[in-house]
């Protein structure tokens, strides 16, 4: 019995392997640049002394027959969270997305490549209850971290750059 569950074992992860294998390498080339992204993320944000822990889970994967990247995340377990798609469009000549949130609002922007490992994202917000207009985000994969750094045009004034660090995680998105 033990030889059979060890049999069974080893069968599933070389499936699992080799589905893992076939997702990403099955990529449209415009989005070769997420692969390194693909995968589960999370962050604990810095916050004051005393003030309520703040956790952000994300998870990148590939959709619609690799012509796409679909990215979920919930903060703290899914007080908020919303869900994006990203994929190369052949008029603009651009990597677009758009960005849908629990809170009600959304974004659409585009993805400017700068390296191998880096890109910033432009985006246009519609309908944010605080005042946001436009964000502005750079990410970075570096030392097998996933570095953000995002401001925020708030009531016509840039935010000073809000940085997080997000290692790979065994956790999910959920949402309430």
């Amino acid at each position: 019995m033990t030889y059979f569950k060890s049999l069974f074992f080893v069968l599933c992860l070389c499936t699992f392997s080799s589905f893992a294998n076939e997702t990403a390498s099955n990529l449209d080339k415009k989005l070769d640049v997420f692969k390194p992204y693909l995968g589960t993320w999370q962050a604990d944000f810095k916050v004051p002394e005393g003030a309520k822990k703040i956790q952000d889970v994300v998870r990148w994967e590939r959709a619609l027959n690799g012509k796409a990247i679909r990215t979920m995340h919930s903060i703290n377990e899914g007080e908020y969270g919303g869900e994006s798609m990203i994929f190369y469009d052949s008029k603009k000549k651009s990597l677009v997305f758009y960005y849908f949130t629990t809170a009600g609002f959304y974004t659409k922007g585009t993805i400017k490549v700068l390296s191998p490992t880096q890109f910033v994202a432009y985006e246009d917000v519609t309908g944010s209850q605080d005042g946001i207009t436009k964000v502005k985000s750079t990410s970075e994969l570096k030392d097998d971290k996933f570095i953000i750094s995002t401001s925020y045009l708030k009531k016509g004034e840039w935010t000073k750059p809000e940085s997080r660090s997000y290692t790979r995680s065994i956790k999910t998105v959920k949402f309430k």
